[in-house]
């Protein structure tokens, strides 16, 4: 037993654990990522629709409660996440 060999397999210990936590994290991830694919499927169907455009145009005039969120109808808002989405799914694709 030497020095070199024991520093090196606490090294490689720590190495294990930094991947070992990465893939519990990226795990997690994958899994939201397939919890939220129905609702940016239709996030993305709303998106440009005349629902959308509707509800834009109503935004528009006044016609929405003051109090009423809206980020859906922010135009770069709304391309800026479905852009994000579609690129993060590139980097980890689907048996789909």
């Amino acid at each position: 037993m030497n020095n070199g060999q024991i520093d090196r397999i606490r090294q490689m210990e720590q190495h294990l654990e930094a991947v070992r936590s990465a893939v519990a994290a990226m795990t997690e991830a994958l899994r939201q990522r397939d919890a939220a694919r129905e609702a940016a499927e239709a996030l993305d169907a709303y998106y440009g629709s005349e629902l959308w455009r509707q509800d834009f145009a109503d935004d528009e005039a006044g016609l929405l409660p003051r109090d009423l969120r809206r980020g859906v109808l922010s135009e770069d808002g709304i391309w800026n996440v479905l852009a994000d989405w579609r690129r993060l799914n590139g980097c980890f694709p689907t048996d789909e």
